[in-house]
């Protein structure tokens, strides 16, 4: 429950996440810092670029103490971001646009210029980050197929050419242990640089199920990173990076009568699984990135290369034999399920960049990815003393090459209109084959969109910007599972006016964007039982969606910043095809889509002696959002509020904060069984409160 006297409290301080920066303080004047971004591939004032941009800096990053995805996501406007099931699963929705399971992102993600092409890479853990840049709405120019609801750019910390570093280390509620570190600096002096970073998390979780008192949310991630810089000669530099990631942590799935709208004020895992779920992912990749200048401007060529696998073991019937003697889903006895997936990614893009202080702008590239996927789906009836009875053996291979090209102008009309034109064009080839019949014959099909862009922006004077864009955005289609039919390919027209500006002798940043987007094929999710529990993709014809957002970021005093964001968005579905499963109704919401995002935070900064104090406080509220077509399951809003209290030096710093101190319930992910199953519903319960303490020491 909320406690709206404690709110109402907090209300004065109250702010969010627009690319918070410490004020540049200057003898008796003190203003915002000037953010910069690399949005559109060039590096550009955040206030000058005619894109609906979130960025979040390294000091926001610093002050929300941001440790995962999940830290960033849900407070910029428009934006959700929820976890599920396996320690690889989410969910991110831009105005609209929806992740959903076994399809392609619809955000483009890119970490240090190279995408990351498989949905299971957004859920991670943010660590040694410089910059976070989170664009809404269409971006396939220059960011491809993946980019139909927007992009987020997420930029690491650079090599240094002086020695310095910093370690962390933090403890917390469910058994909470944390450490992170960095170190960089030279090899050769102004020739070879080096950066190494890790980070290691591990809970005991704070979800039980109450059959087998343990708690099903346990988590332990490894992660390491390492980045190499090369300045060969002052035209050339090679950055060489590589990582790896472990993950090893419980499968929170729940299922109920109707967990959408039934309240579990003690999280527990209900009716109490008799089998405790597990999940594990693990990614390796490797990555050069050479940047050429010549007289030409820059030539930049990215290779990325990811091996990823994720397996999973755990119920299949939700119950136990104490409770439920023929299971939730009357198969008679209890059942378990399990799933491995195994897949591997090879892309190359190479762009040639002008330089950036011309009148005429361009940029020119291509675009290559091979995807390799194998996914094996196992499913048994277990009965005492005997071995599982197979229920369902799927096994299939899912080949992916996809090609584009890409170029994008920008010319200055006057010294305060720019006009920018953007194409790219997207082929990609699908092919699927039953791994356990050979006989079958394989299954292929591609999809192809040409993508256009138009941007027009205008400087009313140094500080205000207005700008209108016409921009399109892609989504391949694909096969469902083993036997399965097709579904289409997405597409999206988005029509977006804008307006930036700065005030009050640069310490107010005001920023908004009205718009109006057309999806046709828009791709959704369902589980249908008539079929065994399937995972079905299907598509709705015609959906629109209409909204709005602001953010505004004030340097109130010297010590003290306020920030703001909100989101308004209200989606209708026009047309479906009438033989759907799924029932659907014209102008009813689209699924997994959120009406509002409002946040409100402040941070005070205290001098106290030789050390500074800071209290950070930050409030979201979510609005209601629908889960399907029919509209029938809605989550009400929900309420988060994160508090964080520091004191420090510019060499240390310890801390004490708290996430989600309202205890606020809520599901993450809710799938109800569209047919064959009434009354039965799969979701994934949120986190409780959370508390802990981090000690952070810099060189």
């Amino acid at each position: 429950m909320i406690h709206k006297h404690s709110l109402a409290a907090l209300t004065i301080l109250l702010g969010s996440q627009s690319g918070l920066a410490a004020a540049q303080n200057t003898g008796d004047t003190f203003t915002l810092e000037e953010v910069t971004v690399t949005a559109q591939r060039r590096t550009e004032r955040l206030q000058d670029v005619p894109v609906a941009v979130t960025a979040f800096t390294a000091a926001e990053i610093e002050a929300r103490g941001v440790g995962s995805t999940r830290d960033i996501l849900p407070m910029t406007p428009n934006v959700t971001y929820d976890e599920s099931f396996t320690v690889g699963n989410s969910f991110v929705s831009v105005r609209g646009v929806a992740q959903i399971n076994n399809a392609d992102s619809p955000v483009a993600i890119v970490v240090d210029g190279v995408p990351q092409n498989s949905q299971k890479q957004l859920r991670m853990e943010l660590f040694d980050v410089e910059r976070i840049e989170v664009l809404k709405g269409p971006q396939g120019a220059l960011y491809g197929r993946n980019a139909i609801g927007g992009a987020i750019n997420i930029v690491t910390r650079e090599p240094t050419n002086e020695l310095d570093g910093w370690a962390m280390v933090g403890a917390g509620s469910g058994n909470l242990k944390t450490a992170s570190a960095a170190v960089s600096g030279p090899i050769v002096d102004d020739k070879l640089l080096f950066r190494l970073s890790g980070a290691y998390k591990d809970t005991d979780g704070n979800i039980k199920n109450v059959f087998l008192n343990e708690k099903v949310d346990f988590y332990e991630s490894k992660d390491v990173r390492a980045r190499f810089m090369i300045l060969a000669t002052d035209a050339l530099t090679i950055d060489l990076r590589g990582s790896y990631s472990e993950i090893d942590g419980g499968a929170v799935l729940d299922a109920s009568m109707d967990p959408a709208l039934t309240g579990n004020a003690n999280r527990e895992v209900l009716p109490r699984s008799d089998i405790l779920g597990r999940s594990t992912r693990e990614i390796s990749d490797a990555t050069v990135k050479i940047d050429w200048r010549n007289g030409l401007g820059t030539l930049t060529a990215i290779t990325g290369y990811t091996d990823l696998s994720e397996d999973y073991y755990g119920d299949l019937d939700f119950c136990n034999p104490v409770d439920c003697p023929n299971g939730i889903f009357d198969l008679g006895p209890q059942a378990d399920q399990s799933q491995l997936l195994e897949t591997t990614l090879l892309s190359q893009e190479i762009r040639l960049a002008s330089p950036d202080d011309q009148q005429l702008r361009w940029i020119i590239g291509g675009f290559y990815l091979a995807t390799d996927r194998e996914l094996d789906t196992i499913a048994n009836l277990l009965i005492p003393g005997l071995p599982g009875i197979p229920l369902v053996r799927n096994a299939e291979e899912n080949d992916n090459e996809a090609y584009s090209a890409f170029a994008q102008v920008d010319y200055d009309l006057t010294d305060r209109t720019t006009v920018g034109v953007s194409l790219r064009y997207d082929r990609d080839k699908r092919e699927q084959t039953n791994a356990g019949d050979p006989a079958r014959p394989k299954r292929s099909k591609s999809f192809s969109d040409v993508q256009p862009r138009i941007v027009v922006d205008h400087k009313l004077n140094d500080d205000h910007l207005v700008y209108a864009t016409y921009a399109t955005g892609f989504r391949s289609g694909g096969f469902n599972g083993v036997g399965g039919r097709p579904f289409d390919a997405e597409t999206l027209e988005n029509f977006e006016i804008g307006y930036k500006s700065t005030w009050w002798d640069n310490r107010l940043r005001l920023n908004a964007a009205v718009f109006r987007s057309r999806s046709e094929d828009y791709q959704f999710f369902y589980i249908d039982f008539d079929q065994g529990g399937a995972q079905v993709i299907d598509n709705l014809d015609k959906v629109e969606f209409t909204g709005a957002e602001v953010e505004w970021q004030m340097q109130a005093t010297r010590y003290w910043t306020l920030l703001g964001a909100v989101g308004v968005l209200d989606s209708d579905i026009k047309a479906f095809d009438p033989t759907l499963t799924v029932p659907a109704e014209r102008g009813n919401r689209t699924p997994k889509t959120q009406k509002s995002t409002f946040s409100l935070g402040s941070q005070l900064e205290v001098p106290l002696g030789a050390l500074t104090g800071t209290v950070r406080i930050d409030y979201g509220r979510w609005g209601k959002k629908y889960w399907h077509p029919d509209n029938v399951d809605v989550r009400d809003p929900v309420n988060m509020l994160d508090l964080r209290v520091s004191i420090g030096n510019d060499r240390w710093t310890a801390t004490a904060w708290g996430r989600n101190v309202l205890d606020e319930f809520y599901w993450q992910d809710f799938n109800s069984m569209e047919s064959g199953a009434p009354g039965v519903d799969l979701g994934s319960p949120s986190s409780p409160d959370t508390y802990g303490i981090e000690l952070k020491y810099q060189f």
